[in-house]
């Protein structure tokens, strides 16, 4: 693969390296073990409303952010990176770089169902043990912030809607009446309190 004019990122040669034949599907890019050497910022973030920009400006080609999508790595030091076999991209996410938009559930309910979320690219995960489910609440608002893991160490915060659906499969913690969570494959996730 080449780069641009520049050495900056080649949108174009990305496309050709990562979807030979041009379709999607089949196992995602092993981006966790390609480590090029060059890196670049280009402007790329991800805002918290789950919109990808360039430059400033939005990346309305769907096609293209699901590219994106199956080339994106978060490293340990928390920097999110759009990464092929030859050049690394810097990529600012506000928030989360997936969001769940979709939560469905699967088997009775109990410490063996499983939940299944669908990200707004079309990702799923269950949740589980090697995809758990985590809520940050807003200190001065109290407001919870939900996460589940998607791949990698990308995470995708799920929606009003989605969280509204998880609460209402909440059940009380069996160590404390007072706390509410879902279980997930044999995994009890803590929500919040009983309100």
């Amino acid at each position: 693969m080449t780069s641009s004019p520049g050495g900056t990122f080649g949108l174009e040669d990305t496309l050709k390296a990562i979807l030979p034949e041009g379709k999607f599907g089949g196992p995602l890019p092993p981006v966790e073990q390609w480590n090029p050497v060059r890196s670049a910022d280009i402007g790329m973030e991800i805002r918290a409303d789950g919109s990808w920009w360039h430059e400033g400006g939005r990346i309305n080609r769907e096609r293209l952010v699901k590219l994106f999508a199956r080339i994106l790595r978060k490293d340990a030091d928390g920097k999110v990176w759009l990464v092929t076999p030859h050049e690394k991209v810097i990529v600012k996410v506000e928030d989360a770089p997936f969001l769940a938009v979709r939560v469905d559930r699967a088997g009775a309910p109990g410490p063996e169902q499983e939940l299944k979320f669908v990200t707004n690219l079309g990702d799923e995960t269950l949740a589980g043990p090697e995809a758990p489910l985590r809520v940050e609440t807003d200190a001065a608002t109290g407001e919870p912030a939900p996460y589940v893991l998607v791949r990698g160490r990308l995470e995708a915060k799920l929606t009003r809607p989605a969280f509204y659906e998880l609460v209402s499969m909440a059940v009380p913690s069996a160590d404390d009446p007072d706390v509410l969570g879902v279980w997930s494959r044999g995994v009890f996730f803590t929500l919040g309190p009983a309100v």
